[in-house]
């Protein structure tokens, strides 16, 4: 079975704060964001409501995935807004047009 890994990057409702994650079921990781946020969770996203997906990327590997996110995570916050700028524009929340 081809599994495939995703890079991801989730923001709040005024873009201030970027999350950035590795998985390989995108809208289950997506879920679990939305269930912290409600419920006062203490991960990143959830204390930050980073629940809005803005970016993503797809990998056949996971060491392929974790080192594409390590690299994002060192880039500046400009760096990153140009990665989704040139993926998604006008940073449309994408949770419900994929997968």
């Amino acid at each position: 079975m081809n599994r495939s890994y995703y890079v991801y990057i989730t923001t709040n409702q005024y873009r201030t704060t970027l999350y950035i994650g590795v998985t390989n079921d995108i809208q289950k990781r997506l879920d679990q964001h939305l269930f912290d946020s409600q419920n006062s969770k203490k991960s990143f996203a959830g204390k930050y409501n980073c629940i809005y997906l803005v970016y993503y990327e797809t990998f056949s590997s996971p060491e392929e995935a974790i080192n594409r996110e390590k690299q994002i995570k060192k880039w500046s916050r400009e760096k990153k807004n140009l990665l989704i700028e040139n993926f998604n524009p006008q940073w449309e929340t994408l949770n419900n047009q994929i997968f």
